[in-house]
């Protein structure tokens, strides 16, 4: 009874087998069947390495979110250099709090004339052209900051570089440069220049070597990095309106709470008699957005590469047999259309 059991077993499961074996006896070959399988195989190795290398790449995956961090500070790192003496101005923060940050935390440093550097500026305007750079190859640290030199060959130090830290609240304020010493009065913030009389002298050109925010990242270019403003005008007006976007980077490289921005620009001359109001220097505005990009790297799971695998491989095959069977069927019914041509021709000779 038990082997009566398992043959009915046995006969029923080689009922449910879906792939029926064909004995080699009734299997035809071909060269036109070989050339065919040739070119599957081909194909299929092709599609599986073009798959083994998109399955090794990774993307960019961006969210957005509501920043609630209000109460931590936020890292300015600037470094400058303007076509001025030192002791002719001075910088400092001022937020929308009344907040002052002094220009204490700020270095002062004479450096000799002021000089373009063109290479470094045309290097920097290539990079931000590729947004890429600014996540996966600039992540291993290919570029370095640029650093201004100082020519030790010249005495005329006529300009001054200004650079460090400053840490503000994450409230909208202003960075600004302006002729005279920063002060703290009775009535409020104030720059002394009442001692500062040549006006030949009051040249706001400049150039952006660095500025950031936030914590610091290897490589990553920012949009002011290298910008630079020249200009014969005297009284000049600079204006960069800077929106802060708070970003989580996220990646196999490197993990980090950063800061992205964007900037605007606008200059004007001062001039009290054409109606253009103001106050000559450099303001670099910013202000802080609600919303924080989460910005995480993604690669495909080994099941998704399997299952496409497993498509790619199947879906050419399927193809290919019924590609074959359609030339073979046309084939077969070209054969046969001349075979009976001929058959008819030779029984009306025979006639």
């Amino acid at each position: 009874m038990n082997k009566l059991r398992r043959r009915s077993t046995i006969n029923l499961v080689k009922e449910l087998d879906a792939f029926p074996k064909v004995p080699e006896s009734y299997v035809e070959t071909s060269a036109f069947g070989g050339t065919v399988s040739l070119i599957v195989f081909i194909l299929m190795a092709l599609l599986t390495i073009s798959e083994f290398f998109v399955y090794q790449d990774s993307w960019m995956k961006y969210e957005y979110e509501v920043d609630t961090d209000f109460t931590s500070k936020l890292k300015i790192k600037i470094d400058i250099t303007v076509a001025m003496k030192c002791s002719r101005v001075g910088a400092d923060v001022l937020d929308v709090a009344g907040a002052v940050i002094a220009s204490k935390e700020l270095k002062y440093d004479a450096v000799s004339d002021f000089k373009i550097l063109h290479q470094i500026q045309n290097r920097l305007r290539e990079e931000h052209s590729l947004q890429d750079v600014l996540f996966k190859s600039a992540l291993k640290g290919y570029f370095s900051d640029p650093v201004p030199q100082n020519d030790s060959t010249s005495n005329s130090q006529n300009a001054c570089r200004i650079h460090g830290k400053i840490y503000v609240n994450k409230v909208a304020g202003n960075f600004h440069i302006i002729l005279g010493k920063p002060i703290d009065t009775i009535r409020g913030h104030a720059h002394f220049a009442s001692l500062i009389k040549n006006e030949a002298a009051l040249n706001f050109s400049h150039r952006i070597d660095y500025l950031s925010f936030g914590n610091d990242v290897p490589g990553h270019i920012n949009p002011l990095d290298g910008t630079e403003k020249i200009t014969l005008e005297q009284n000049m007006l600079f204006q960069y309106f800077i929106t802060v976007v708070p970003t989580k980077l996220h990646t196999s490289g490197v993990s980090v709470n950063m800061h992205q921005f964007s900037v605007t620009e606008q200059e004007r001359v001062v001039s009290n008699k054409k109606g253009s109001h103001g106050v000559s220097g450099i303001f670099i505005k910013y202000k802080l957005s609600p919303l924080m990009v989460r910005v995480t790297e993604e690669h495909m799971p080994f099941s998704v590469f399997l299952v496409r695998l497993c498509g790619i491989i199947g879906g050419i095959f399927s193809t290919s047999g019924l590609f074959h069977r359609f030339i073979g069927y046309f084939v077969d019914i070209v054969c046969c259309h001349f075979r009976l041509g001929a058959d008819q021709s030779q029984e009306v000779s025979h006639c």
